[in-house]
């Protein structure tokens, strides 16, 4: 393989990182520039070809020669939160000038890791892309759909991933937390489906995207769903949490739905009832095409995974995202 050098956005948070450490495991002809508003103190060592780089997406003038001489970026920066200035600022407008950094530094391959929280409520029952128009309601989810269109104007592939579990998720399974907490009971009879993926499963996928010289990946452009094919039911991700300590038992009881949104809404919590039916609800969506380009396997699936993430969902129970 040539070298390859890669230029990584959000290289500190919970996916950018796990990307991180695969390339850094790729050998010594991948280099990598992290960029981060807060780089570790001292360039925390992940690997030798790891430079660190101190840029804020929100600030176009620091990105200037970040992409030089560059083969790949990886735009996986990413603000979820509910302050709508800086959802712009970041998932939308600091995509774009990325981008526009990508282009007239004349890289070559440009790949953005964005969600399937674009297509809004569901149920949504195993559609393709091109199967399902998006519509957003969150400004997290409006601006990372926004921050989707300079990255295929400039030929670039978008990754839609659903949700992603492991060490650092700090959305997904407390989310869970808090809303089991809430409606202690099982949820519509546990049968609803949704897309999960494994951080380091997702990670495999990115990296493989990345530096895929003379594979399909390589020439992989437009949109792909980028989680495992098969679909995680709610009952069976719930028990596997209460296996690992992390929730307590699933009750016997199972409440129907109208019953559900009502015990949730009579405890306080953050969870919303949109986070809850997105957890909770039919949302899942076909990915077999970009394992298949990818030229590799999913992996057994994110309940096998959990395990090893346990420690960490144990020890940060329910809080809200920070």
């Amino acid at each position: 393989m040539s070298v390859r050098r890669v230029v990584v956005t959000g290289a500190t948070g919970f996916v950018g990182s796990a990307v991180l450490r695969r390339l850094a495991e790729a050998g010594p002809d991948v280099t990598v520039r992290a960029l981060s508003r807060t780089p570790p103190a001292g360039g925390a060592t992940v690997g030798d070809g790891v430079r660190w780089v101190d840029a804020d997406l929100a600030d176009a003038d620091s990105l200037r020669g970040v992409c030089d001489g560059a083969d790949a970026v990886l735009s996986l920066a990413s603000y979820i939160g509910p302050d709508e200035g800086r959802c712009e600022a970041v998932n939308s407008a600091g995509t774009a000038a990325v981008v526009a950094e990508a282009r007239r530094a004349g890289v070559g391959r440009i790949v953005q890791l964005s969600t399937c929280a674009v297509y809004g409520p569901g149920p949504h029952r195993g559609q393709d892309v091109g199967e399902l128009a998006p519509a957003p309601v969150s400004p997290a989810s409006r601006s990372r759909l926004a921050g989707e269109a300079p990255v295929l104007d400039a030929g670039g592939l978008v990754l839609r991933a659903g949700l992603v579990l492991g060490r650092g998720d700090r959305w997904v399974v407390p989310a869970l937390v808090d809303a089991f907490r809430r409606v202690p009971a099982g949820w519509g009879g546990g049968e609803g489906l949704a897309s999960f993926v494994d951080v380091g499963d997702l990670a495999r996928l990115i990296t493989a995207f990345a530096l895929g010289d003379g594979t399909p990946a390589a020439g992989a452009t437009g949109v792909l769903h980028a989680h495992h094919p098969d679909p995680v039911r709610n009952g069976d991700l719930m028990d596997a949490l209460a296996e690992h300590g992390v929730l307590p038992a699933r009750p016997a009881e199972d409440w129907p739905w109208p019953r559900c949104l009502d015990a949730l809404a009579a405890r306080p919590g953050w969870v919303s009832e949109r986070q809850f039916t997105l957890l909770a609800r039919d949302h899942w969506y076909r990915s077999d095409a970009a394992w298949q380009l990818a030229g590799i396997e999913p992996g057994p699936g994110p309940l096998a995974r959990l395990g090893a993430a346990a420690p960490w969902y144990r020890e940060r129970g329910g809080p809200v995202p920070g």
